[in-house]
C-alpha cells in the first residue's frame, strides 16, 4: 500500500519516538526527507543523522536530541498537506512561537528554515512547524 503523505508519516515516527524516549528513529529514505532533517540538525533539534542502504532500500536514520531528559522538539506540525497546500510569501512567511521555532519552507532554492528563506527574500510551500 502506498503511503499517501511521507512527510507527515515522517514527523509522526518522530513524534512518537520521542514520547518513548528513544535515542534513534529509523524510516524511509527520501531526497525530500534528508533535506528536512539538514534543516533540523542545522537549527539544533536533532543530533545527527545518517542514510544507509537496507538491500534496495534507503533508510534514514536520525539521532534524536534530549536535554535533561527531555526532547527537543516540543512541537512538530504538518502544515501543508496534500488535501491542502499553503504558500507563503517572502513578507508573509510565519514566525513559530514569536521567533523561538521554526518554519520548514520548500523554496525554489531549496528546502530551508524560515530565517533562511527570509534572508534569501523567497517564499515557498511552508512544510510544518518546529518548536
Amino acid at each position: 500500500m502506498s503511503m499517501t503523505d511521507p512527510i507527515a508519516d515522517m514527523f509522526t515516527r518522530i513524534r512518537n519516538a520521542q514520547a518513548t524516549a528513544r535515542p534513534t528513529v529509523r524510516m524511509p529514505a527520501s531526497n525530500v526527507k534528508v533535506a528536512i532533517v539538514k534543516v533540523l540538525k542545522d537549527e539544533g533539534y536533532v543530533r545527527d543523522f545518517q542514510v544507509s542502504r537496507d538491500g534496495a532500500k534507503s533508510v534514514l536514520e536520525i539521532a534524536l536530541k534530549y536535554f535533561e531528559g527531555r526532547p527537543a522538539i516540543d512541537k512538530l506540525d504538518r502544515v501543508s498537506r496534500s488535501g491542502l497546500r499553503v504558500y507563503r510569501g517572502k513578507d508573509k512567511l510565519p514566525k513559530v512561537m514569536g521567533g523561538l521555532g521554526i518554519a520548514i519552507i520548500s523554496t525554489p532554492n531549496g528546502i530551508m528554515s524560515d530565517v533562511q528563506a527570509r534572508a534569501k527574500g523567497v517564499g515557498g510551500e511552508v512544510i510544518g512547524t518546529v518548536a
